[in-house]
């Protein structure tokens, strides 16, 4: 009997053309399945009394470099509105952020060490948008956004405090981090708290924001008031010529009033609370009830409202390193 031969080129073509298509489904669908998930920036609001301690313009640096943010307001506080709210709009627009809307905070007039650099600065000439009454701009910034948004609070209290009693219910729509109070340790890591200046200078303020319903988070003097960059990671920062690091330099120099600043940072306290915005691994936190006296102290209570510490450095190294790399960005 004969054998017939089977059309083995149509079946072939037709296999092969099966295991392609095949293929091609199953690399696509790992090529999908290999690609991470867009990481969800997070939304926040900076209200700083930058230009006075230098500390605030560092903070402003790490903050515009941290990709984890998603920035929609940047907000003067404490008086000087007209000077906050010039630095922070040239600092923005030296670094290419003028997408980031500013606030212009209430008080009188004044300036302080970093007026030199704002000097014949037009506010009008910023390119993004100005928010002639900044704390309506908080107010509204929080209430109209679909999911939460951070407070980032690096200075006194006063817009936070009128936010509150404009509307209460921002409290149910942000969580609230900063940098205040002194739970052990005082300035300069000493071994008795301190009445530290944002609570200090005005605790009516500091009372209205730590009794408020919202999640706080804070670094006291116990974290923030040891990190100071010096050496070979001062150095890095020094030269870097990037418009952040640059514009931060140019800032120190002038607010050291020709003290020396090639060798080492002031204490950087505000950058810690900007850390604290989205990480917390390098630090112990303690849940503890504080309150606020009318004296501007911390103290804590347990049958006060409970707020997250960061009363310890698990690797303060570690976040030096990380703070070069920001402002360096």
């Amino acid at each position: 009997m004969k054998r017939t031969s089977l059309p083995l080129v149509p079946l072939t073509l037709g296999w092969s053309l099966a295991m392609l298509t095949a293929f091609a489904l199953a690399s696509s669908s790992c090529a999908f399945a290999a690609e991470p998930a867009p990481v969800k920036k997070i939304p926040i609001i900076l209200d700083t009394d930058i230009g006075d301690d230098i500390d605030d313009t560092w903070a402003l640096a790490m903050l515009v470099n941290s990709p984890e943010f998603d920035i929609r307001l940047v907000v003067g506080d404490f008086g000087k509105p007209t000077y906050r709210a010039s630095l922070i709009a040239k600092f923005l627009q030296t670094v290419g952020r003028t997408d980031i809307p500013v606030g212009i905070g209430p008080g009188k007039e004044g300036g302080g060490g970093q007026s030199k650099w704002v000097e014949g600065y037009d506010l009008k000439s910023y390119p993004g948008k100005v928010h002639e009454d900044g704390v309506q701009a908080i107010v509204d910034t929080i209430m109209n956004s679909p999911e939460p948004i951070v407070l980032l609070c690096i200075g006194p209290l006063p817009n936070v405090a009128e936010a509150l009693k404009r509307e209460p219910k921002i409290a149910e729509k942000a969580r609230f981090v900063g940098m205040h109070g002194s739970v052990r340790l005082g300035y300069g890591g000493k071994k008795t708290p301190d009445a530290e200046w944002n609570v200090r200078i005005d605790p009516q303020s500091c009372q209205a924001a730590f009794t408020a319903s919202w999640d706080m988070l804070v670094t006291p003097l116990d974290t923030c008031g040891l990190v100071v960059l010096d050496g070979a990671r001062y150095k890095a920062v020094y030269e870097c010529r990037t418009p952040a690091a640059a514009a931060l330099i140019e800032n120190y120099r002038l607010w050291s009033n020709g003290k020396p600043v090639d060798q080492r940072s002031s204490v950087l306290f505000d950058c810690v609370a900007v850390y604290l915005a989205f990480a917390t691994d390098l630090v112990e936190i303690e849940e503890l009830g504080i309150r606020v006296t009318d004296q501007g102290h911390t103290v804590i209570d347990p049958q006060a409202k409970k707020v997250k510490v960061a009363t310890r450095w698990k690797d303060l190294d570690a976040f030096k390193d990380l703070l070069v790399k920001r402002i360096c960005r």
